[in-house]
């Protein structure tokens, strides 16, 4: 497995550079040249859980395409969609190019990994079935197939509703297309090269008007298939096609969407590092530009949170899981796109505003409520402390207070708050349940359960966001309230198990195994990790997390008690129970976002070389260049985002703190090109495989003997100079830094 997975890697390599390599030589654009390093199949093959997906689009555009197929194992591919709802949350509308007569099913057909060609810009595959190549390239709300049939054999298109909808043939030559899913609508204005007929079938029930495009035999065996996608309109999904694509040239939407590509990885330039390194790196920025996805059109855009169709200039993105993104995409994004991410942030106040909630899980349809916590707090503030600061503050802090008062905490809930969170309100903890004591508030998820440690945890963070916006606006109660809640993770901490512990309505200990306790993932007091995992969860407070665990020698030892205990039985067992506790060393786990920053906690004590050990044996183990290339659920750039800054050699330790930790760098030189037109520099000459220990740094010039830098010291840009050596210096970075609240 490990030969043919080079030999993917190789062919992948080989396969992408040809296609570029001659605007390469023509163009000095360093953007460009990066892109031969992106393999959106990396991580295509789930370990355990879900694969990526290796999605065709322009970034943060509407139109994202990869065929659909279980994974990149799977032999089949049922139908390329048009474009998806969301990151991993199903498709609209669909073609599949087929031969001979139709057969009353959908067609599908099997596919060679070898003929395959996947890039952010463009797709190509071969059909083994049918004999077809079937070519795509993205526009940002338009798209382009083209299909070329063997010779001499009836051509035919199927053409799909996925949910609820229908196709209509307008001409020989045009087709309109609309679908319902979720509370709303998607259209589809839809032009060919080719006259056809159209022939209607019914789909897999009577609300799925499918058919089928079936082209005369006279002129060429290729059919070219442009598209508008509106979510307003058929008019305007007709509009956005002849402004996006007017012309019949496969090569022009493709080489502008590459052009678009090359902008984004030109962002960032890497000297120095293994061609491995750069393909990890650069993939996971690619992946980090899928969502949020812009569904302005034309100055107008549809938002399902109040049903209408609003017009406006500023853009309106959709489709975030701020559980997962918080943590380093969105703190990425403020780095490289401070003005995208500005209009991301309004646009959660503005669906606010029109739904009465600030969302937790916004997509596409509206809020989904996803896992826990409010983390869109932490977000907003950490935007508002980085200087992005172009949306309403006032009227984030009504959204982000009326959830923090009037939302219920439960998980996988968004809506008016219950008794078990007028109970957190007066008792400081939400309250947990015996181990098989029956649910008695009707609101609690049948499967996620209370996760009353997880709800407790995460909520401190949030609320001591929350405190810090109320202290920006001048909010001084507020800001009291609000800290003194941030400090509720100190009712939960069981000094002598050394855990956070769950605790009853009455405020007495549950004596749980903290380790393997709680139902499936723990969610009865955890959520989808152990104990272990969530014994770090007070990002907002870690001076105060130290002072629990009895002082900065202790909770080095903890840290590496984690790192080393055994899981007390086997992986078969463990993984039955957390199938998200996955990329394990010792009790940590790699492939889930809470377990981010852990690793970087070393640089709160005496011994910050041990952050750059961690970090770079979780490079070299979990993130490697092939199918297998992510240890967990990537979630459409949550999990990319901390390979990128880890490669760069830092990292956003505290989301709402304006600060970057360091770690280890994988590359010699990084140069980050800035939206002010600054650089920032973090060379690290000598860096290598075995050269990863931090014996001394610069910052501008000025010896650094503590393992932080500020954001300012970044957009101000400048230069970080690490000198690098093969074993640790226990000396460097142990110099006072006093952690800020």
């Amino acid at each position: 497995m490990e030969m043919k997975c080079k030999n993917h890697a190789v062919y992948k390599l080989l396969a992408i550079s040809a296609m570029i390599i001659s605007i390469v030589t023509s163009c000095a654009d360093k953007g460009v040249e990066n892109l031969k390093f992106v393999d959106p199949d990396i991580g295509s093959v789930g370990i355990l859980l879900q694969p990526t997906r290796p999605a065709v689009q322009v970034p943060n555009q509407m139109v994202r395409m990869f065929p659909v197929r279980k994974d990149y194992i799977d032999d089949h591919i049922r139908f390329f969609p048009l474009s998806l709802i969301s990151h991993r949350n199903g498709e609209i509308f669909g073609l599949m190019p087929f031969t001979g007569k139709y057969e009353n099913r959908p067609p599908v057909s099997s596919w060679d990994p070898q003929l395959e060609v996947t890039t952010p810009y463009y797709y190509s595959t071969w059909l083994d079935d049918f004999k077809t190549t079937v070519e795509f390239a993205p526009g940002k709300k338009s798209g382009y197939f083209r299909i070329t049939y063997p010779e001499g054999a009836e051509m035919n298109l199927s053409l799909r509703i996925v949910q609820r909808g229908k196709w209509e043939m307008k001409s020989p030559t045009t087709l309109s297309a609309e679908e319902s899913f979720s509370g709303m609508k998607a259209y589809i204005w839809a032009e060919t090269n080719r006259e056809g007929n159209f022939t209607q079938v019914e789909g897999t029930n009577q609300a799925k008007k499918e058919g089928f495009f079936t082209l005369t035999n006279q002129g060429s065996n290729v059919l070219e298939f442009r598209y508008g996608l509106s979510f307003i309109s058929i008019e305007q999904a007709q509009k956005n096609l002849s402004s996006e694509i007017p012309d019949w040239s496969l090569e022009k939407v493709k080489q502008i969407a590459m052009g678009e590509w090359g902008k984004v990885m030109g962002r960032i330039e890497t000297e120095g590092g293994s061609q491995a390194r750069k393909r990890t790196f650069y993939t996971a920025l690619y992946r980090c530009y899928e969502r949020m996805v812009d569904v302005t059109e034309e100055g107008k855009y549809y938002s399902n949170y109040d049903g209408r169709v609003h017009n406006g200039d500023r853009k309106f993105y959709v489709d975030d899981w701020i559980w997962d993104t918080y943590l380093a995409h969105h703190p990425l994004r403020a780095m490289l796109d401070p003005d995208i991410e500005s209009d991301m942030t309004d646009s959660y106040i503005r669906m606010y505003e029109q739904s009465g909630w600030l969302p937790t899980f916004p997509i596409l349809w509206g809020d989904n409520p996803c896992m826990n916590g409010f983390h869109s707090t932490v977000m907003i503030l950490d935007n508002w402390r980085k200087g992005i600061r172009n949306f309403n503050l006032e009227k984030a802090y009504e959204a982000m207070k009326k959830n923090a008062t009037q939302a219920t905490m439960l998980p996988w809930r968004n809506g008016p708050k219950c008794r078990l969170d007028d109970f957190y309100s007066a008792n400081g903890f939400y309250p947990a349940l015996h181990p098989g004591e029956k649910e008695t508030e009707p609101l609690v998820h049948g499967f996620e359960k209370r996760q009353a440690v997880a709800v407790t945890l995460g909520h401190c963070y949030d609320d001591w966001a929350l405190a810090q916006v109320a202290r920006e606006l001048g909010k001084t109660d507020d800001f009291e309230l609000f800290m003194k809640r941030s400090e509720n993770f100190r009712n939960l901490y069981h000094a002598e198990r050394g855990f956070f512990m769950p605790k009853d309505s009455l405020g007495n200990w549950i004596d749980i195994d903290p380790l393997f306790d709680g139902g499936p993932g723990g969610r009865d007091y955890y959520d989808e990790n152990n104990g272990w995992t969530y014994l770090w969860q007070v990002q907002h407070n870690l001076p105060g997390l130290i002072d629990l665990m009895g002082g900065k020698q202790a909770f080095e030892n903890r840290l590496d008690q984690l790192f080393s205990e055994s899981l007390g039985r086997s992986k078969y067992e463990t993984w039955a129970k957390f199938p998200d506790f996955s990329g394990i060393v010792g009790q940590y786990s790699m492939g889930n976002e809470p377990s981010f920053h852990i690793p970087y906690l070393y640089n709160l004590t005496d011994s910050p070389w041990k952050t750059q050990k961690r970090i770079r044996m979780l490079l070299d183990t979990w993130f490697p260049d092939n199918l297998f290339g992510i240890p967990g659920d990537e979630d459409g750039g949550g999990m990319s985002a901390f390979i990128v800054f880890s490669c760069m050699g830092f990292y956003p330790l505290v989301p709402g703190l304006p600060l970057y930790t360091i770690g280890s760098p994988v590359f010699e030189k990084i140069t980050i090109h800035l939206e002010n037109g600054k650089k920032f520099v973090v060379s690290a000459p000598g860096c290598s495989e075995t050269n990863k220990y931090i014996q001394k740094a610069e910052l501008n010039g000025k010896d650094l003997n503590i393992p932080w830098f500020s954001h300012d010291d970044l957009m101000n840009g400048g230069e970080l100079i690490l000198e690098m050596g093969p074993y640790p210096d226990r000396e460097w970075g142990t110099g006072h830094f006093a952690f800020p609240r």
